[in-house]
């Protein structure tokens, strides 16, 4: 299992792989092989089930970040599967399967799957769409989860647990922050955590704000939530408590 952040482009804990090339032919299989051995390279850990009972019946199975799977695999009726991991899991669900009608990828969306792709396909288009579904899968996780603020080690903690080391500036901005409770922080009130008067105008507020917001970015994948207000100041847009 991977950790998160290992991966910059994703915090994939691990991608479950399904047999969505048909196992009969050497040359499918090896689509399935190669998608395996791409994601490993790229430092995810990968699992192929060859049919949807493996998966159901592997202790492990319900522990994955991410599944790419297809609607008629052996076993269980792939819309079915995509119930059940749906009710067990906010992993990312991407369905690779031969051409069907549009109803059907209807109902595969809305049993929980979050694309659907249509065969032939070509191997790169399958991991754009992992990609992209899967950046989408996790910011939505971050949005719901708490930001920590440690003072004794002047550090902001994501919620993937990376650190963003603060300075003297950073810090009184982030007390503010906590001290607001989600509410929004008006620029007076900032400009005299930095120890500056109003009448010097927001210049060097703003430059804080942006150097936070950027050791934030350079920190961790997930989106830095401080937002400007206008006419207002700023606003921390996610759940933030003292460590």
């Amino acid at each position: 299992m991977v950790a998160p952040g290992a991966l910059r482009w994703s915090v994939l804990h691990s991608v479950h792989l399904s047999a969505w090339w048909t196992l009969s032919s050497r040359f499918r299989l090896g689509r399935s092989r190669c998608l395996h051995r791409t994601h490993t390279d790229q430092g995810a850990a990968v699992r192929v089930y060859a049919q949807s009972s493996d998966l159901l019946t592997d202790p492990a199975g319900y522990d994955h970040g991410f599944y790419v799977l297809d609607l008629s695999l052996p076993g269980v009726n792939g819309l079915e599967l995509i119930r059940l991991l749906r009710r067990l899991s906010h992993a990312g669900i991407v369905v690779v399967s031969a051409p069907v009608s549009p109803e059907v990828f209807e109902e595969a969306v809305a049993a929980g799957a979050d694309m659907c792709l249509c065969k032939p396909v070509q191997l790169e288009q399958v991991l754009m769409t992992i990609k992209a579904v899967n950046r989408r899968v996790v910011q939505s996780r971050v949005s719901l989860a708490a930001w920590r603020l440690d003072r004794r080690a002047r550090d902001l903690v994501a919620p993937d647990g990376a650190r963003v080391a603060l300075s003297d500036a950073d810090l009184a901005v982030m007390e503010c922050f906590l001290a607001a409770a989600g509410e929004a922080v008006s620029r007076e009130t900032l400009l005299a955590c930095l120890g500056r008067e109003p009448a010097q105008g927001d210049d060097g507020l703003a430059a804080a704000i942006h150097r936070l917001r950027r050791r934030i970015e350079k920190s961790t994948p997930a989106q830095a939530p401080l937002q400007s207000r206008a006419r207002v100041g700023y606003v921390f847009r996610a759940p933030l408590q003292a460590a």
